[in-house]
């Protein structure tokens, strides 16, 4: 049936109060009333619950919406009722209802009030639910994140696959599938599965021009992203890790440094999920910390910044985790903090899966380290992914454009890889050529006899990065192009032929390497002890331990007793003036701030004003890991003057671990008494001559205590002992 222009705009304005439409709403929403299957692949933000939503609400009988999270039904039918009187109007069926619920939500179909019926796959799939909408008047069946069929999608969800035939015994009606993430592969697989070849496919341009995207390296990722979040300062936000543990960690982290955040993840009782849902939604939490669990269609247009704490499996998944970043248009930053180690540990995670998912997940994975290591364009990257050519050079809103790195010439480079590829009959992926390249006969080459080829090692005076990095610009230039049929394989473009012909200037910019970045974040943000790099401004370390010596020489005591050179180190780069902020520097603590904190903060807020220093913002993180419990379990078994040994053995642990914790807990101010434990290791002399080297040491260094005392009469675990011991009394 085809609608006057008119009648579409007075549903639109009637059911959600807007206009105008956006984009292609128009078109393939007289596409889904005209009784026709349609394919929509738009990214996040540009309007696809509409398409169905709209449709349903003007067509008899109900539609049947799949989505894969219950969360996602709860927010979509919230979201459908509050723009209209009648709570029937929508409802959702899955295994968070009561029997009661379930029939009501039946009672409301059959009465013909219900436009529009949420399910999970996993409901549609229960014979009971399907000889019910049997009897049931649906317009038309539309499957929402419709990647999720896809093996090759971002969400491979096994269910999906499974419901063309379901919706066949069900009834024949038109499909619209939809999704925010589809390359051409993905996009046949979907068609295929669910029979639907004749769609009408409306595909939206992937480019978000509001978004920023940057990759950082996974350095002291906890403190980068409370650095970040404190600078965004009331804003909302989504941090996504890729465990559970992770998400529980960073959320609590982040709560216990002043940031309203929580957690989200598969963990969590359905009820726990909500809340915090929903606490989100009504901004009563800034962040949400969460697995890929959370945000598929949260309609929350003023996210204003995305945080992957681990890179994602797949661009994909990247691309629609990003997408819930600025939806209203505006700002929305996307930073990602990558590190090459993290990909290894996900290419582990796959062994012993079958074989071809291994291959498909392995693509999926070097197509993600291209995009996080590539120094050019990151739009364009992204975008080239999904089939989309962006003609700029710069977009001017990524970190590669707005900081570019200087390019060289590898034209003749171009030539010699273009070479290859035809030499090896493009047949192999980009890591066997820059072997052949390189000149590295490993089994692979071998077996093809490749080490025989003319090209063979014609490019060893190169490096691998180099060729890689050639490899995926000439990509993104359309010289070559990747078979993502076949796992990626490289194949030559006619412009290829036609550059081999005239050869013109070829410039690239060399990629980042992150191999040597951290991927292990467990920093130990809390304790004390030794260690630390240096002073940041030194002028100030001269003044603090100046000020150091004069307060220890009134108190008399040695000057480490008062804060350790690793404290003092720190409070050049962090500039605290208040107490609170000085507790939280490593190695101070409560008891020591309070106790010798005064001076030294007074000094500081001097200093800071006379120089106009800007503070940074997060101070020091305060510390939530595991160590406040391990404290706790040290101090209680002291007190019951239980062994190092026998508290070791309890916890898993060295007693070289324990002996670190303690000098953390008495370096932070806290009185510990081992005193029955050095009694059965050192006798009562021994001890007395310990002490008294210690009263008048200018450092607490264990090398120097021993070189005084003598090597053959002292061990380093006596002396560190003996240094908890001197600590704990002399200066707590």
């Amino acid at each position: 049936m085809l609608l006057a222009e008119s009648t579409l705009q007075e549903a639109l304005n009637k059911y959600f109060g807007y206009d105008q439409f956006k984009g292609e709403q128009e078109q393939i929403i007289r596409n889904v009333l005209d009784g026709n299957n349609t394919f929509v692949i738009m990214p996040t933000g540009g309007g696809k619950s509409m398409c169905y939503q709209l449709p349903a609400l003007m067509s008899e009988g109900t539609a049947i919406v799949i989505s894969p999270l219950i969360a996602l039904m709860k927010n979509q039918v919230d979201a459908i009722r509050g723009f209209n009187t009648e709570e029937g109007i929508a409802h959702f069926l899955n295994s968070s209802l009561t029997k009661t619920e379930i029939q009501v939500v039946r009672s409301d179909i059959k009465a013909g009030k219900t436009k529009l019926l949420y399910v999970a796959p996993e409901s549609l799939t229960k014979e009971e639910n399907i000889k019910f909408l049997k009897e049931v008047n649906i317009s038309f069946f539309a499957i929402d994140e419709a990647h999720c069929i896809s093996e090759w999608g971002h969400d491979f969800r096994p269910e999906y696959r499974r419901l063309r035939p379901i919706i066949d015994e069900i009834g024949k009606v038109p499909i619209i599938a939809l999704t925010a993430t589809a390359t051409e592969k993905v996009q046949g697989d979907i068609q295929k599965n669910l029979g639907m070849m004749d769609a009408a496919l409306f595909k939206a341009s992937f480019n978000r021009a509001n978004l920023y995207y940057e990759i950082r390296p996974k350095q002291n990722v906890l403190k980068e992203i409370i650095k970040f979040v404190k600078q965004n300062v009331g804003k909302s936000g989504v941090i996504y890790c890729l465990s559970r543990k992770k998400v529980e960690e960073v959320a609590e982290t982040l709560t216990v440094n002043g940031i309203r955040a929580l957690p989200y993840h598969a963990g969590l009782d359905p009820g726990t999920r909500a809340t915090h849902q929903d606490k989100f939604l009504m901004e009563e939490a800034d962040v949400i910390v969460a697995t890929i669990a959370f945000g598929m269609g949260i309609d929350k247009p003023d996210v204003r910044f995305v945080i992957h704490h681990d890179i994602p499996k797949s661009l994909e998944g990247y691309y629609q985790e990003t997408g819930r970043a600025g939806r209203d248009g505006r700002e929305g930053k996307c930073v990602t903090f990558y590190s090459f180690k993290d990909i290894e540990k996900l290419e582990k995670f796959m062994k012993g899966k079958p074989v071809a998912e291994q291959e498909i997940g392995k693509q999926l994975l070097t197509e993600t380290v291209g995009y996080a290591e590539t120094s050019v364009c990151r739009r364009k990257v992204l975008l080239n992914y999904f089939g989309e050519k962006y003609e700029q050079e710069n977009c001017g809103n990524c970190d590669n454009c707005l900081h570019p790195k200087p390019l060289i010439e590898a034209q003749d480079e171009l030539i010699l890889l273009i070479e290859s590829v035809k030499a090896v009959k493009e047949k192999h992926q980009g890591e066997h050529l820059v072997n052949v390249l390189l000149g590295v006969a490993d089994q692979q080459v071998k077996t093809y006899k490749h080490d025989k080829l003319d090209v063979f090692g014609e490019g060893a005076d190169q490096s691998d990065r180099f060729w890689t990095t050639l490899i995926r610009q000439a990509v993104l230039a359309g010289f070559l192009h990747k078979d993502i049929d076949n796992y990626g394989l490289l194949k030559i473009s006619d412009k290829a032929e036609e550059f081999i012909e005239n050869p013109v200037s070829f410039k690239i910019a060399l990629d980042t390497s992150f191999e040597d970045t951290e991927s292990d974040d467990d920093e130990d943000f809390g304790g004390g002890g030794a260690g630390g790099g240096g002073a940041a401004d030194t002028q100030l370390f001269e003044m603090l331990k100046n000020l150091r010596k004069t307060v220890a020489k009134n108190l008399n005591v040695p000057p480490f007793v008062v804060f350790q050179d690793p404290s003092l180190e720190e409070m050049t780069t962090n500039y605290p003036i208040t107490m609170d902020e000085l507790k939280n520097i490593t190695g101070v603590g409560t008891g020591k701030a309070s106790k010798y904190g005064k001076p030294f903060i007074e000094l500081i807020k001097k200093y800071v004003e006379d120089n106009e220093i800007e503070r940074p913002v997060d101070i020091v993180v305060k510390s939530v890991v595991n160590k406040s419990g391990l404290k706790v379990y040290l101090i209680q078994n002291i007190d019951r003057k239980i062994s190092l040994e026998g508290m070791a053995k309890a916890k898993g642990l060295q007693v070289k671990d324990i002996v670190s914790e303690l000098e953390s807990i008495v370096a932070s101010g806290t009185k510990i008494d081992i005193g029955y434990y050095i009694n059965e290791l050192i006798d009562e002399e021994r001890q007395d001559e310990v002490f008294d080297y210690f009263k008048t040491a200018e450092t607490d260094s264990v090398e120097d205590a021993i070189n005084e005392l003598g090597e053959d009469d002292y061990t380093e675990e006596e002396i560190r002992l003996m240094r908890i011991k001197f600590i704990s009394e002399v200066g707590n």
